[in-house]
């Protein structure tokens, strides 16, 4: 069976948790890539985490990241891969306003 690569996105990320991807359902969803980068002026600091379908946890990728100015964070390295179950949820978060471009690369459906 062929894998099924996506991508998510998200411009100007600031200070509320934005959600980003989440998994589907009765699919077996890998994130092999998260792409966290600085559109600002300044240095920030960003977090990206998952919580489940119901909210009851929440797992921390990275919290706190510093970024300086124009650069990008790659959250994953070295063939890291993140699986995510039915309904879970990846979000990210800065502390300024509209500061953080987001890419993120999934592999949906895999057998």
């Amino acid at each position: 069976m062929a894998q099924d690569f996506r991508r998510s996105k998200a411009e100007a990320v600031g200070t509320g948790a934005t959600l980003i991807y989440t998994a589907g359902a009765s699919t077996h969803n890998c994130v092999v890539g998260i792409g966290l980068a600085n559109i600002l002026g300044s240095p920030i600091n960003v977090s990206a985490f998952v919580t489940d379908a119901g909210g009851s946890f929440t797992n921390y990728l990275i919290k706190d990241a510093p970024v300086p100015t124009g650069s990008q964070l790659q959250v994953m390295d070295g063939g890291a891969k993140v699986v995510l179950q039915d309904g879970d949820q990846l979000k990210v978060i800065s502390d300024t306003a509209s500061s953080v471009d987001v890419w993120v690369s999934t592999v949906n459906q895999i057998s």
